[in-house]
């Protein structure tokens, strides 16, 4: 029997692999066919991304599904939110990719705030004010480079730049449209009124397409590259929508942590919540699968530790370094939710001064600041279950942890602890799966998101805590 594979090309910030996957008597079976590092670079004193050597990796993972002989049906990317590039009039890149990472966006939330007020900016668009935003890189563009946004004929947000690449053909996914903050989440396109005010050009903004859309096929060119040709199918390109399509749950209301470098707290809404209320708490309601609203909270996550590693324990792997941290007894908490721990030039110093400036333990060793990190973490998360059960009027009796942070067996265990909830951990490859389930539903292998849920529930292993 013919296998249909489906390929997910999965890129986060320090790393993106190639995920193949059929289905085998009802289950999903996910193949790693190539992973290729990631990360932001110095040009110009800005942090970019180097987009043209990812579609290089792009490339050459596709090249490696042609070598094993397992020719994908369909292909979809997702990637991280808000980041974009700008083309011209030939469809030629303006400038570079900048990282949401850069400090280009220093008080560029008071400009954006000189055409619009902050809490009706969130009553337009619901979304969670981070100075990174698309709203707030435009503004940097047109403030510190007005010559490029002048120049610019479309914006495309990082995956939908790689979908073009593939197919020639220019749209905008959904749920990472949302992350722009510049979405009306009534109409579910964009705010044009409000990109009016902001003077940004009308046209850079494509048509904004949901998932499952079909982009096209393979160029001519990129087929004699990879060898195959296949559709391209939009996931929810935002891997965090991704994610969330895998929360192996069949209830209506769940709540989750997609947890990776980012641990994005949430519940699923059928309406945007946009009161002043949820702003306050810094909740957010990006797009979803099937116009749901993702109603969550942006928290630091794992990049925090993922920061500490690379800077005094690199051959260290992340399970030897929650092992060492269960061991430790220190009691600090330091707010995870503090831009301090955006960007900093030395994170262990960070948490050091952070704890210091609170009079708590100073932790020395990498297993008490991985300590002090998870006991923050779970704190947040405990704080985060509360509101959102004050704000939804529900109370939650379990969370479902996905993504590659539900392997972190001390930190599931603190959030069990703090929470009070029982957790369910898995699947781990959550993005990727996510990714792939709405391209077979697209395909008609799954019917719709319940059974595509019941089927990843079956299909990947489970853990309670």
């Amino acid at each position: 029997m013919d296998r249909k594979y489906y390929l997910a090309v999965d890129i986060g910030a320090s790393s993106g692999r190639h995920m193949l996957s059929h289905l085998e008597d009802g289950k999903m079976v996910l193949e790693e066919i190539y992973r290729f590092p990631n990360g932001m670079t110095e040009k110009d004193g800005h942090k970019i991304w180097d987009v043209d050597q990812l579609f290089k990796e792009i490339l050459a993972g596709m090249k490696k599904c042609a070598l094993a002989g397992k020719i994908p049906y369909s292909m979809g990317i997702d990637t991280w939110a808000v980041d974009f590039v700008l083309l011209d009039a030939k469809d030629k890149r303006i400038g570079d990719a900048v990282a949401y990472r850069d400090g280009r966006t220093a008080g560029m939330d008071e400009k954006v705030y000189e055409h619009i007020p902050e809490e009706m900016l969130y009553q337009k668009t619901g979304i969670q004010k981070q100075i990174f935003n698309t709203i707030y890189q435009l503004m940097a563009v047109k403030e510190q480079t007005p010559q490029q946004l002048k120049k610019a004929k479309t914006m495309l947000m990082i995956p939908d730049y790689f979908h073009f690449l593939l197919t020639g053909k220019k749209v905008q996914e959904y749920t990472n449209a949302t992350t722009t903050q510049l979405v009306d989440p009534k109409t579910k396109d964009w705010d044009r009124e409000l990109i009016e005010k902001l003077g940004y050009p009308e046209e850079i903004f494509e048509k904004i397409k949901s998932p499952g859309y079909e982009v096209g096929e393979l160029t001519e060119k990129i087929r004699e590259k990879v060898g195959f040709n296949c559709k391209v199918v939009l996931p929810p390109t935002h891997d965090t929508a991704s994610a969330v399509v895998a929360v192996p749950t069949q209830e209506d209301h769940a709540l989750y942590i997609s947890s990776g470098t980012w641990s994005l707290m949430g519940t699923e809404l059928m309406q945007a919540d946009c009161r002043k209320e949820s702003r306050q708490c810094n909740l957010t309601n990006e797009g979803g699968y099937d116009y749901r609203f993702r109603y969550l909270k942006n928290i630091m996550g794992l990049w925090m530790i993922q920061s500490v590693r690379k800077e005094i324990a690199p051959d260290m792997s992340f399970g030897e370094i929650c092992e060492l941290a269960s061991k430790e007894d220190i009691s600090s908490i330091v707010d995870a939710n503090d831009a301090r721990f955006l960007a900093p030039g030395n994170m262990m110093e960070e948490v050091k001064k952070a704890c210091r400036e609170s009079t708590q333990q100073i932790p020395e060793t990498i297993a008490e600041v991985a300590a002090v990190i998870y006991n923050s973490l779970a704190e947040c998360y405990a704080a985060t279950v509360k509101e959102i059960e004050a704000l939804t009027g529900r109370e939650y009796r379990q969370i479902h942890i996905v993504g590659g942070g539900a392997n972190a067996r001390y930190l599931n265990e603190l959030t069990a602890k703090s929470t009070g909830k029982k957790i369910y951990a898995g699947p781990t490859e959550a993005t990727a799966v996510g990714n792939i389930a709405t391209q077979m539903i697209a395909a008609g292998a799954l019917k719709d998101l319940k059974e595509a849920r019941q089927c990843i529930f079956e299909s990947f292993e489970i853990h309670e805590f």
